[in-house]
This record gives C-alpha cells, structure tokens and sequence, in this order.
C-alpha cells in the first residue's frame, strides 16, 4: 500500500505533467502559427504590393504616352520617367522575393515583355516621326504588350493571393487542431484533479475528519475511543500512535484516580483528628475536603456550595482570600460566629487562607473556624465576676470615701499633721479605686446592652471642639500645642454626646499624659461615604508594634511608659462606646514619633435616626 506522500506525489504529479502537456502544446501551436503569419508577411504580401505598384505604375506610363500623343510632349514624358523608375523598383522587388512554383515563369515572361515595352516606347515618343506613325504604332505593338504586362502581373498578383488564403486556411486549421488539444488536455486534466479530489477526500480528508473528532472526544475526556484505521500509511500511523496515546493517558488516569482517592482519604483522615473546624474549597466554591468538627458542630458537608452556607462573612473572608492571595480575617478579635449545635452553644472566629501553587496562583482556600467558645466563656464569667465584684465594692466604697471626706473636713475632730497625711493618701486610693470600680461597671453595662445610648444628630465639628474645650487650660499649663483642623462642611453623625465626650476624653487625656513639653497634640476629622472619621495624633514616646495589637484590651498597660498609669480601663471602655455606635476605633503608633489614635462614626445623611438603643 503507498504511503501518504507517495499518494500525493502521484496525485500532484499528474496535475503537473497536465499542467506541463497543455503549456508545450500551448507553446508549440503559437510557434507554429507565428511562423504561418510569418510568412504570409515575407512571402505573399510583398509580392502583392509589388504587383499592384507594377500595374499602378504601367497605367500612368500608358496615361502619360498618351499625353505625348496628343501634343503635351513634355508633362507626358515627365510622368513616363517618373513611373518608369517605379514600375522598375517594383519588378525588382517582386524579382526578389520569388516563392511559388509558377511565380519564377511569369515573372520572366513579364520581364522579357516589360523590355520589348520599353523598346516600342521609345519608338512611339519620338518626336522625329510622324504623328500618325507612333499613333499606329502605338496601337499595334505597345497597347498589346502593356496589357501582357498588366495580365502577367496580375496573375503573380492572385498567385499570391491564393497562396495568402490557402496559408491562411492552414492556420485556422492549426488553431483549430490545438484548440482541440487543449480541449482534450482540459477535460483530461479536470478528470484527472476530481479523482485526485475524489482520493484525496479518500485517503486524507475522512481520516483527518475521523481524528479530529476522535481528539475532541479525548478533550471531553472519553479516553476509552479507539481510533480504527486499515490505512498503512502516514495517517494510520497517526491513528495507531492515538490509540497507543489514549490507552497510556488511561493508565494514567487510572493511576492518578487512584492516588487522587488514596491522597484524598488520608487527607480527610489527617483533617478528622484536627480539633478546629475546616473546609478546603476549589475555585468555584465546591468544598472539596470537610473536617469532623465541622460537619457535627457547623452542619458543613463536602461537596456543597460555598454559597449555601448561612455564614456571609466567612464566605466574603473566603472569596476575599482567593481574590488577593492574602490570609483574611477579622481586625476585631471580638468578632464572632454564634451557633448552636446538639443542644449547646458554640462560637466561631472565621480565617480564610489561600492555597498557591508554584507560581504563587491561587488554587483554592482553607476556611478555618477556629472555636473560641471557651475564651468567650471565660470572658463572660470574667466580666460577670468583675460586675459582681464591682457591685459588692461599690457600696462599702461609698462608706469608707465618705468617712474619709468627714474626716478631712476636721467634723469629727482636729487631725495631726501625720494623720492628715494619711488620710489625704487613702482619700485619693479610695478615689482612684471608685473611678475603677465605675468603669468596670461601664463596660459591663455597655457590653450587656443595659447602658443606653442616646444617639441624635450632632454637628460633627461641633461635637470635636467641645470635646476638646476642657483640656486647652491642662495642655498650656504643660507647655503642649493643641490644635483642631476640621474642615468646613462636615457632615452630622449619629452619637451619644456624653459617651462620646468620654472617648475623646480618654484619647486626649492619654496623648497629654504621653506628650512631652514642646509636642504637639492635633484633632482632625474627614468624611467617608457612610462615616466621619476623628483622629487624635500625637507626637509623645509613641507605642511599640508588639505591644499596639493589645491596647484596647481590658487591664492592658503598656509597659515602661516612665509614670504611674491607670487600670487599663480607659480605651477599653472608649472601644466600647463606639462599637456601640455601630462604629470602628484604630491605633497606629510608631515609636519616638508619637501615636494616632482614630475612631468612626455613623453619618446622620447616610442612616435612619432611631429614637434609642440600650
């Protein structure tokens, strides 16, 4: 059997020697009817011409003799020479150009009859005999010879003209013969290309349709297709070299199948003994992989969509995590999941971390839910036994101030200077223990919801200077710089004044404390789409990167701060406010450089003005 080039080669060559015939032939007709042509031109025409001149000019001379006769000797004979010289170079170059067989005979006969013609000529104008005798002569020896002549001439005339005609009939016939030829070569040739089409579709086109139908079904993934082919040839090659490519990409898929479900077992048995719940989720949101814990605590199955799960914010922390590449989680640490499960209680922190391959692409996320119920126990039993104990507190402190207070005002009694003392001392430990002791109980009553806030619309610039107002004289008398730079045309905001008053208080307050004399303390504010942000900035001793993350903390103090600080309570109780108010506080510190302390509020435009929450 040939092979595919072979069957090409024989296809193409036949078209070519096609091709090659039809143009030799081609060549060879129009080189034969060049030279016909030719000729016609060198042979036939020229002696024509001549015999026409030859006839034209031995008219004239006739004309001209006669002329003579009748008196006119010398414009008559002027046009005899004249037209003798013509008829001479015509009959010498018909004497040239002899071709035909007959054409040699009459030209002698012409040639011996034109010198007798010339001879009676000159008898007949001479001017030296009579009239009457060159008339006569005339009529009897030079009439007869000058229509010999013009019959001898034109019968080499037609002579010609019959041969023109007959080489012309010879060239039609040429032309018609290659046409006939070129016909012929024409439908071979076409008969020639549709079985070579007819072949080709045979040979090549059906087993390359046949191929490409058999590779789509490969991409789709039918890797059980058998390409059967008889052919021998480059192409069943191809299809033999398909089948040998499917049967190893089926054993690779089989095997690759089988790592798959091993990898994916130990997998799902590795992630079975993590505590924390979790869900590996692919690029379209399918959880591939799902832990124990959360599929008895969370409800989470595998296979299900990331969209079915009726926790929004994991979902957004999820697609934001595979969007930027970035581990995603919550800036608040009291930010939680509730959910309850088989009869108890549970809390969830959600933390999505991006799956990257090599070439730092994201391939899926892992949903972390981390489970945080025991610290949100433990927060809620501390801050029912710091509210326990701040009540029982409250009361026995009351008593012990104000004896402290009846004591100092000499009531009872003159004092001595060391009792004064003291008692000055414990008066301001009582006092300093009673305003921790009511900001326990502050943040306790805002974090249960009991203190009621009453927001209403404020004028934001205005609610800044006031704030700001009592700590002008304390910032003189420390030798600071306070300023406020709030724009024009900030918008109201939704808060509760007196609380928060208390949080840019407790702000101010610290960046005082913490500026040295000579800083500079600056409030300022600008407007987002739905809040107006307050910034308090200062340029103190500034906060170290470890210790910013725990500053709003209850009870945190950073440490090394060179004076006596208080509890820890104070920005604490100032993010509780403003969460509170449905808003988000921030440090960014740098030490040496100072600290910016920045809180938000809600625009009073942007929402509905509740009457109160509590």
């Amino acid at each position: 059997m040939f092979g595919l080039r072979p069957k090409l080669a024989l296809g193409f060559g036949g078209l070519l020697l096609i091709v090659l015939t039809m143009g030799i032939q081609g060549i060879l007709r129009v080189n034969e009817l060049g030279q016909s042509i030719d000729v016609i031109l060198r042979e036939n025409y020229r002696s024509v011409i001549a015999c026409q001149e030859m006839k034209e000019s031995l008219e004239r001379v006739d004309s001209a003799t006669l002329f003579v006769l009748l008196g006119y000797e010398s414009e008559g004979r002027g046009q005899i020479e004249e037209h003798l010289a013509r008829f001479d170079k015509a009959m010498q170059t018909e004497g040239g150009n002899i071709t035909l067989p007959d054409e040699g005979t009459a030209f002698a006969s012409l040639k011996k009859t034109y010198a007798e013609f010339r001879e009676v000529l000159v008898q007949v104008i001479d001017a030296a005999q009579g009239i009457e005798a060159r008339r006569s002569k005339y009529f009897a020896e030079l009439l007869p010879r000058f229509q010999s002549i013009k019959q001898s001439a034109d019968h080499i005339l037609q002579m010609n003209q019959q041969n023109m005609s007959d080489a012309n009939m010879t060239a039609r016939a040429k032309a018609a013969q290659a046409s006939q030829r070129m016909y012929l070569l024409l439908i071979c040739g076409s008969g020639l290309a549709m079985l070579f089409m007819f072949f080709i579709r045979t040979w090549i086109l059906r087993p390359i349709a046949g191929l490409i139908r058999s590779a789509e079904e490969i991409r789709k993934g039918n890797l059980d297709l058998v390409v059967s082919s008889a052919s021998k040839d480059e192409l069943g090659q191809l299809s033999r070299t398909f089948d040998a490519m499917t049967a190893s990409l089926r054993e690779s898929r089989r095997m690759s199948r089988a790592g798959m479900i091993r990898l994916q077992r130990t997998m799902q048995q590795a992630f079975n003994t993590l505590p924390d719940a979790l869900a590996v989720v692919d690029l379209n949101g399918r959880l591939e992989l799902v832990t124990d814990s959360a599929r008895m605590t969370l409800g989470i199955k595998a296979n299900s969509s990331l969209r079915e799960l009726p926790f929004p914010r994991a979902t957004m922390f999820c697609d934001e995590a595979m969007i930027s590449g970035h581990v995603v989680e919550s800036p608040d640490s009291n930010t939680w999941i509730q959910h309850f499960a088989n009869g108890k209680e549970y809390f969830f922190r959600p933390k999505a971390i991006p799956i990257l391959d090599d070439d730092k692409a994201t391939v899926g996320a892992i949903l972390l839910f981390e489970d945080v119920t025991h610290l949100k126990q433990k927060d809620e039993v501390k801050s029912g036994l710091v509210s326990t104990v701040s009540h029982q507190l409250k009361t026995p402190l009351t008593s012990i101030r104000m004896a402290l207070y009846l004591l100092l005002d000499d009531k009872l009694g003159p004092l001595s200077a060391k009792q004064e003392e003291l008692l000055i001392a414990a008066r301001d430990d009582s006092d300093r223990l009673h305003a921790i002791v009511e900001d326990l109980l502050d943040i306790a009553r805002i974090q249960s919801g009991r203190a009621r806030m009453e927001l209403r619309e404020v004028d934001a610039a205005v609610l800044a200077m006031d704030a700001v107002e009592p700590f002008k004289t304390p910032a003189q008398d420390r030798g600071i710089s306070l300023t406020t730079a709030l724009p024009a045309g900030l918008p109201g905001v939704q808060a509760d004044t007196t609380r928060v008053t208390h949080v840019f208080g407790n702000l101010l307050s610290n960046a005082l404390k913490y500026t040295s004399p000579g800083g500079n303390v600056t409030i300022t504010a600008r407007a987002d789409d739905d809040v107006v942000w307050y910034s308090v900035s200062d340029t103190g001793r500034g906060i170290a990167p470890e210790h910013l993350g725990r500053v709003f903390d209850q009870f945190f103090r950073v440490p090394d701060q060179g004076e006596k600080t208080g509890a820890g309570l104070g920005l604490a109780i100032a993010k509780e406010i403003v969460d509170a108010h449905g808003g988000e506080i921030r440090a960014e510190s740098e030490v040496g450089k100072g600290s910016v302390f920045s809180f938000s509020l809600k625009r009073a435009d942007r929402v509905a003005v509740p009457e109160a929450l509590s």
